[in-house]
């Protein structure tokens, strides 16, 4: 085992710390995906879109500020301001002319319909970014490596990957846990996603509550797109890998459940992270053979609670 650790204690370590903040970038997108479906009840496979479309829109604004000679600290606000704009610009019509109008129907149309709004919005990509890859990495190499000590060696890691996604991620779990439970506004939203008619008998205006839940969830994943953005090339595609992941975490964790994706997503993250230093091989599989093995065991999920059925 001595002999083990020493040889790939170095591949434990960066594998550890990558899967870390894969967890963080793949949490971002969950949590919105959760939020929205505990409101609205719809899975919204369009939700990888919009965290494609956040980070084209982060690269595309951080690529026009460096062109117009602007500093390049601009980069780190130029993140949450593309993450916002799409969430502010896509969220509202795709909740008012779209789903709004699903909510009382058959769930397997609900799919129908957001997986064909995913196609549109994939080929919109294509159309106004192109298919070649799209890279701007001003945040990561501004704040550069960090030396973290191991044993008796020493990994650099990038110090952007190490605190700015985990931090974002962190504040957003925090600060989305205290606004569920502390604000009238949070307190709304888990009145309309127990129960709905309940929650307009009271005088609650569940339209709004439904508008504003699917916006902030729209924002969530754009912020995951553009807080990946630099650390990754974007093409065609990502938005469809990230959705298959964040399913994979949401139905791990339960479905509605926030604090839950977090270490859902943790769990995933590392899982997967281990498999590409030690197995490559089996770097697509993991998260689905974590996903599979918590469902036979709890079909509700980790943290999600059996639901009684009307008949």
């Amino acid at each position: 085992m001595g002999a083990w650790f020493s040889e790939n204690g170095l591949l434990v370590g960066l594998a550890a710390l990558d899967g870390l903040s894969y967890a963080a970038a793949v949490f971002m997108v969950a949590v919105g995906l959760n939020l929205v479906f505990g409101v609205l009840r719809v899975l919204n496979i369009a939700h990888g879109s919009l965290y494609a479309i956040g980070g084209y829109s982060a690269a595309s604004l951080g690529l026009f500020l460096s062109s117009r000679g602007l500093p390049e600290f601009l980069a780190y606000p130029a993140l949450v301001v593309a993450a916002a704009l799409v969430g502010a610009l896509l969220g509202p019509p795709i909740e008012r002319l779209l789903l709004r109008r699903m909510q009382d129907h058959e769930p397997v149309l609900q799919l129908l319909v957001t997986f064909a709004l995913f196609m549109i919005l994939e080929d919109l990509q294509k159309l106004l970014w192109g298919v070649q890859p799209v890279v701007s990495d001003a945040p990561v190499r501004l704040l550069g490596t960090v030396d973290i000590p191991f044993g008796a060696d020493v990994i650099p890691f990038n110090a952007y990957q190490l605190y700015v996604l985990p931090g974002i991620a962190l504040a957003t779990l925090v600060g989305l846990a205290w606004f569920l439970r502390k604000t009238l506004a949070g307190r709304m939203i888990v009145a309309v996603t127990t129960d709905r008619e309940a929650a307009r008998a009271m005088g609650i205006d569940a339209a709004k509550v439904t508008l504003l839940t699917f916006t902030a969830g729209a924002a969530l994943a754009a912020l995951g797109g553009a807080l990946a953005s630099p650390t990754v090339s974007l093409v065609p595609g990502v938005g469809a890998q990230t959705i298959v992941l964040s399913f994979a975490v949401v139905a791990t964790a339960g479905l509605g459940q926030i604090e839950g994706a977090a270490i859902a997503a943790l769990l995933i993250g590392l899982g997967r992270s281990f498999a590409v230093y030690l197995e490559p091989e089996l770097e697509v599989v993991i998260p689905y053979v974590i996903m599979l093995a918590v469902l036979l065991v709890r079909p509700q999920g980790l943290f999600g609670v059996a639901e009684t059925r009307r008949i």
